[in-house]
């Protein structure tokens, strides 16, 4: 018998619902995770009680949804959804049953399960109840509707991403009447909110295979949330530095991407996991500019002057449709904008004043990310002309970590004056304080040991005395 290792809370759970002669098993995906050596996210629990029934054997629950039967019990502040078995009534809304009908069997709650790799329940004493074929298809690496597909999608529309989601993170097909299926009810997507579809695509792209976003290409499902990946799909890159059309580009962008965060090589920098969105997103979105910026030379040559600035605002419009939140649109917007930066002019060596140059331009809070999105940008590219090009990222992470760690003046933070210290020195306060911090900030930039409190005030007044109070005595420098 399969023996699935259960949490010692979803153990006591099914055992106390026994204990009162009731079944309970671990159902879904934690079933299936566990079967495939991942660590579930969450353990659901599915049960012959009725929501009430279940209120009345645990002392410290809350209602999650028991109007479909769901109620969510507490233990030691760990919460843990309990569903009763039910059979769903008609769909309104391509996404809700109008009502729910609670059942006493199994097999009828499975059956209206998504795909049959997540309609599979467990129990020390029953075992693995599978029985839609579950273990087949995860031995197979497959996706398959439960049943009839065209039922399933017809249910709720946002299955149809859910199943090239799961093929990204499993790393599975999706079988060929389901695949026809999702093709079919494609349209349906109109329906499904920005909010649903965006954490279904932010799974993909984040998983260990970003480039199924392709099949979600194929399949007609990015023209109704994400058409401007279709139209980079359709942009030829017909210059020396690409061997990609810019959708392609943008694809193994993300397999870089994914791949050197699943290998042994650690990444530079840990980030977090709001981070690691917004990087994946902003390889995603970093030529997004491109179709709309493309141009041709004389000898046919393609350019795309500019694109960065073109692709900003549009990363702005197509996270603000998908409904995120501002600070994601921040950082994947500065990203996108400044992804071609060059850390020194064609035929010149990094130096340390270009780079505190760049981190000022960037901000040390996304250097990390955007070194990160170079990378997987520039091994995107034609493989030919790579080592130069990778020698000065290369030169420029060396360079900057160096700026950082000697405590450089990179920004008006780290400058040794402020606009309080220049009027105590006489200066009056007004729009023009800030022009005078910025030229001196721009002054300490190429001059770092320049830094010092008294040499800034005394250069300020030498450069800007037409800005000082005449009736008021400067301090003494």
């Amino acid at each position: 018998m399969q023996k699935i290792n259960l949490p010692d809370k979803v153990q006591y759970i099914i055992q106390q619902l026994s204990a009162h002669n009731f079944e309970a098993f671990a159902v879904g995906g934690c079933i299936r995770d566990s079967l495939l050596g991942r660590t579930p996210q969450d353990w659901d629990i599915t049960t012959n009680a009725d929501p009430l029934q279940v209120k009345q054997i645990f002392p410290h629950t809350f209602d999650t949804g028991i109007e479909h039967g769901t109620v969510t019990v507490v233990l030691n502040h760990e919460g843990f959804e309990v569903t009763t078995y039910r059979i769903d009534g008609d769909y309104e809304d391509a996404r809700h049953p109008k009502q729910v009908e609670f059942t006493k069997d199994l097999t009828e709650d499975l059956r209206r399960r998504d795909f049959t790799i997540n309609a599979m329940a467990y129990n020390d004493s029953a075992g693995l109840i599978d029985v839609f074929g579950g273990i087949s298809d995860i031995e197979q690496k497959v996706i398959r509707c439960v049943g009839d597909a065209d039922e399933r999608f017809d249910e709720d529309a946002l299955r149809i991403m859910r199943a090239v989601r799961f093929s990204a993170q499993l790393d599975f097909s999706i079988e060929p009447h389901t695949l026809n299926a999702v093709a079919l009810h494609a349209k349906e997507l109109y329906k499904i909110s920005a909010e649903r579809i965006r954490t279904e695509l932010t799974k993909l792209l984040v998983s260990a295979h970003p480039e199924r976003l392709l099949t979600a290409s194929e399949l007609g499902l990015t023209k109704i949330f994400l058409p401007e990946f279709d139209k980079m799909l359709e942009t030829a890159q017909e210059t020396p530095h690409h061997i990609y059309n810019v959708g392609m580009h943008t694809i193994h962008a993300l397999i870089y991407l994914a791949k050197k965060e699943n290998s042994s090589e650690t990444m530079e920098g840990c980030i977090d996991e709001k981070s690691r969105i917004a990087l994946r997103y902003a390889a995603l979105l970093h030529d997004v500019g491109k179709p709309d910026a493309k141009t041709f030379s004389a000898d046919k040559t393609a350019h795309f002057y500019h694109h960065a600035d073109i692709g900003a605002p549009m990363t702005v419009e197509i996270l603000r449709r998908l409904k995120f939140d501002n600070e994601t649109i921040n950082t994947v917007s500065h990203l996108v904008k400044l992804h071609d930066y060059r850390y020194a002019p064609e035929g010149k060596k990094v130096s340390m004043r270009t780079v505190r140059r760049a981190i000022n331009r960037i901000g040390t809070d996304y250097l990390e990310l955007l070194f990160q999105l170079q990378e997987a940008d520039l091994n995107a590219q034609n493989p030919a002309l790579l080592p130069d090009k990778l020698h000065q990222l290369s030169e420029a992470k060396m360079l900057s970590k160096e700026v950082l760690a000697s405590n450089q003046c990179v920004s008006l933070k780290d400058l040794a004056v402020n606009g309080s210290d220049l009027i105590q020195a006489g200066f009056l306060p007004g729009k023009m304080m800030g022009e005078i911090l910025a030229a001196l900030l721009d002054h300490v930039l190429e001059y770092p040991e320049a830094n010092v409190r008294e040499n800034l005030i005394a250069l300020a007044a030498g450069r800007f005395a037409d800005y000082q109070d005449k009736t008021k005595k400067p301090e003494k420098i």
